[in-house]
């Protein structure tokens, strides 16, 4: 039972508090904090720490995110952050002199800045789609994509409020139009089902401490095979063919570790960061994204239904994402209401126009209580 194995795990120790903020930074399960725990204390006994330590773990993690998305193994590079992957997609994609790059409106900023001092670069022309008043967003990001297209830089569900994006039109409208597809999905791996097979992307970005429940700075990048004989962003020790043998690293070598290795950033075998990401894929993988998908949209239902019979807007369910939504106000969001839901232990965040709510299995029905009698108190 899903929620059984929840309660099991769950860090949030302090019952009276309401935590519906997974898209900000998701609290850390007891397995979780124990890993992290028992990889720091390496650091105090460094003679325990041997050379097969530098690879077996992160590569543990690569077989395990793999299965988040469906690729495999090979294609998986470790990252500290979206702007890592951002950038080395970047300089692997290169943008020629009136080509363009589409982004969407109020998209997250790392998956913004890299493109828009690319397009500066090489002359270019940065896209982007607004959100329209009417009509359909997929309709509008579609429209934007043309033969000038380089690249379409996107996120799987819009980080304000959760506004889906259908990828497999973006994928299509891509492949016709000879553009890339980069794909930032901070906002929905672990909690959306996802498969590079289906949708074919370049590159997919993940960093680990929102919705895949692991540790801040440190995250996942697939890059595509038609793409793994191009550069990475850095040149380190470890990403070269027989690192391995550490008595031998004087001796230099052109070639690389196999697959998408080469794109790993330097250090990536963190001895306390890496041990908390293999603790929360292996829960994740567990649970199955597709329960943890179907148990978040029967619960954000609810807020939903909620949120409107207190006479505040919600998007359609077909338009927004099952884990992640943004409640409007009519007149925009008070200015004092996250301090005052706060003064009531409860947790949300207001992004753009939108107080965003976004819940994780470790909720409760009791949280959607408290989290509508705090706004009621303060509306």
């Amino acid at each position: 039972d899903l929620h059984l194995s929840l309660r099991r795990q769950r860090q949030m120790c302090i019952r009276d508090r309401t935590y519906l903020n997974c898209a900000y930074i998701s609290p850390s399960l007891k397995s979780v904090t124990k890993a992290g725990r028992r990889g720091m204390g390496k650091k105090s006994q460094p003679w325990t720490i041997t050379p097969p330590d530098f690879f077996k773990e992160s590569d543990e993690a690569r077989s395990l995110f793999c299965q988040i998305i469906g690729s495999s193994s090979e294609d998986i590079a470790i990252i500290p952050a979206v702007s890592y992957g951002i950038a080395t997609a970047i300089l692997n994609l290169p943008i020629k002199k009136n080509e363009n790059v589409v982004v969407l409106e109020e998209q997250f900023p790392s998956n913004y800045y890299g493109w828009v001092e690319n397009v500066k670069r090489a002359d270019g022309e940065l896209i982007v789609v607004s959100r329209p008043e009417e009509g359909s967003l997929i309709s509008a990001i579609l429209s934007a994509i043309n033969d000038k297209t380089a690249v379409v830089a996107l996120p799987n569900c819009h980080w304000t409020d959760g506004a889906i994006i259908d990828l497999l039109k973006v994928s299509t409208k891509c492949r016709e139009c000879g553009a890339a597809l980069v794909l930032d999905l901070a906002q929905s791996a672990g909690a959306m089902p996802f498969s590079v097979n289906e949708i074919d992307p370049d590159f997919v970005i993940a960093p680990s401490y929102k919705w895949l429940l692991g540790p801040y700075s440190l995250g996942f990048l697939y890059v595509a095979p038609r793409w793994q004989d191009c550069d990475p962003l850095e040149h380190n020790w470890i990403d070269r063919a027989n690192s391995e043998d550490f008595a031998n690293l004087v001796k230099y070598r052109d070639e690389f570790q196999p697959g998408a290795r080469k794109f790993d950033v330097g250090e990536r075998s963190n001895f306390a960061l890496m041990p908390m990401a293999v603790a929360a894929l292996k829960q994740l993988l567990e649970w199955d994204v597709e329960n943890v998908n179907e148990t978040l949209t029967a619960f954000t239902e609810t807020i939903a239904l909620r949120a409107t019979e207190l006479g505040l807007n919600v998007a359609p369910a077909n338009e927004r994402a099952s884990h992640l939504m943004g409640i409007h106000f009519l007149d925009g969001v008070p200015k004092e209401l996250l301090g005052n839901l706060a003064e009531r232990k409860v947790y949300v965040s207001v992004r753009g126009k939108s107080v965003r709510v976004s819940p994780h299995i470790y909720n409760t029905d009791k949280d959607v209580d408290r989290l509508f009698d705090a706004l009621s108190a303060v509306l």
